[in-house]
């Protein structure tokens, strides 16, 4: 059996996404017991025109492996309505992305970790920094904390009254 790691995961919606992100992270619950949410926010969609995305970081504890566990998350997305056959930036009613698992580094099947998106969005790296300030960041060693304090990039985030 695998050791139990800590994962934090980026969840995103923009199609229903008042629902979207609670039925997300309620199967989250059901499959992996305690979840931990930051709050949610709202930001314009990044990568193609499209309706704002509600985005939150989360994170749970699991044995899983990251393959098995983006494989697991893939169900999931498909269950709520996740269109496959859209291009990579288009609406999306439930993305669920693995953005550390663990300290593991590298290529895990295709799943590179840590996701690059944690220090390269403000919709990813706010949550994060909310959720886990002195967890430092496995490659650059820097704790979110202190990347969020000196993110150059867009910061136009609203945070929302909903709670996960």
């Amino acid at each position: 059996m695998a050791d139990v790691e800590t994962v934090y995961l980026g969840l995103g919606s923009n199609i229903d996404a008042h629902r979207m992100l609670p039925v997300g992270v309620a199967a989250l619950r059901e499959r992996f017991g305690e979840v931990a949410c930051s709050p949610v926010y709202r930001s314009v969609a990044v990568g193609f025109d499209g309706a704002d995305f509600l985005n939150a970081c989360c994170r749970i504890e699991t044995d899983l492996e990251p393959t098995a566990l983006k494989h697991w998350l893939t169900k999931l997305e498909n269950h709520h309505g996740r269109d496959r056959d859209q291009p990579k930036f288009s609406d999306r009613t439930l993305d669920i992305d693995i953005l550390l698992h663990g300290q593991r580094v590298g290529d895990f099947d295709g799943l590179v970790l840590p996701r690059d998106e944690v220090l390269k969005y403000a919709h990813v790296l706010e949550p994060m920094a909310d959720l886990a300030p002195d967890l430092a960041h496995p490659e650059t060693g820097r704790t979110f904390a202190e990347h969020w304090a000196t993110f150059d990039g867009d910061r136009s985030l609203t945070v929302t009254d909903l709670a996960l």
